[in-house]
C-alpha cells in the first residue's frame, strides 16, 4: 500500500456532500474514481456516527474496486470499522501518535500542517502523508488564517521526505505553480465535486498532472 502512496496523492479527491447536489456522494466519486483519482478522502462534518460510518464503507468497496487509497477525515473510529485504509488528521483532530497507536503500523496516515515544525512533528509522531492546509483561498474551507501560498507549500514540502499534498482552492489553472513548488499531488473539493461532470474534471486534472510529469523527467 505505502509503495503506492506517492503516485496515488498525485490527485487526491476530498468529499463534500453539499457541493455534489443531488447527485449524491458516491455517485461523483464514482465517476470520479473511474476517470483517475488515485485516493479519496471522505469528508462530511454534519453527518452522524451511523451515516457516515455507512458512507465509508459504500466508499471503501468503491475504492477497492477502483485501486485508489481512502481514507476518513478525522474520525479514527470510523475509519477502522467501515475498513478504510487509514485516517486523515487535522490539528484539532485526535493526535497522529495517539492514532497510529490505535490503528497499527498498516493504517495509513495522514496529517493537515502549516508550518515546518508541525511537519517534523506529524513525521516523527507516524504520520505517511502531510497536507499543505490551505493554499489559497476558498470557500469550501474557511479558514482566518491567511493561505499558505506557494512559499509555503515549498517550505512544507522540503521539512520531511514525506510527500505533500497541497489544498485549498487548487484547480486546473493553478495546478503546475503547486507541483512546481513542490507539492507530490493536488487536493482537490470543488473542482470535482461541483463540477457538471465529474469524470470530464477528474481525467482533465490527472492529463494536467502527467503532462507536467513529462515535462519535469
Amino acid at each position: 500500500m505505502r509503495s503506492c502512496l506517492r503516485g496515488a496523492l498525485r490527485l487526491y479527491l476530498v468529499t463534500d456532500p453539499v457541493l455534489c447536489g443531488p447527485r449524491g456522494v458516491f455517485e461523483v466519486c464514482e465517476k470520479a474514481l473511474t476517470a483517475g483519482v488515485g485516493f479519496l478522502q471522505l469528508r462530511d462534518k454534519t453527518a452522524s456516527t451511523r451515516d457516515l460510518l455507512e458512507q465509508s464503507e459504500a466508499l471503501a468497496g468503491l475504492s477497492r474496486a477502483h485501486g485508489c487509497l481512502f481514507v476518513v477525515n478525522d474520525r479514527v473510529d470510523v475509519a477502522m470499522a467501515s475498513g478504510a485504509h487509514g485516517v486523515h488528521l487535522g490539528a484539532d483532530d485526535i493526535p497522529v501518535a495517539s492514532a497510529r497507536r490505535l490503528m497499527g503500523p498498516e493504517a495509513l496516515i495522514g496529517a493537515s500542517v502549516r508550518t515546518p515544525e508541525e511537519a517534523l512533528a506529524a513525521w516523527n509522531d507516524g504520520a505517511d502523508y502531510l497536507a499543505a492546509n490551505i493554499v489559497f483561498h476558498t470557500p469550501t474551507k474557511p479558514d482566518p488564517r491567511e493561505p499558505l501560498g506557494l512559499s509555503g507549500v515549498t517550505l512544507l514540502a522540503g521539512a520531511t521526505p514525506l510527500p505533500l499534498v497541497a489544498i485549498g482552492g487548487i484547480n486546473i489553472s493553478n495546478a503546475r505553480s503547486v507541483l512546481d513548488a513542490g507539492a507530490a499531488g493536488i487536493a482537490v473539493v470543488s473542482a470535482i465535486m461541483s463540477a457538471p461532470d465529474p469524470a470530464l474534471a477528474a481525467r482533465q486534472l490527472g492529463d494536467t498532472i502527467l503532462n507536467y510529469s513529462h515535462r519535469c523527467c
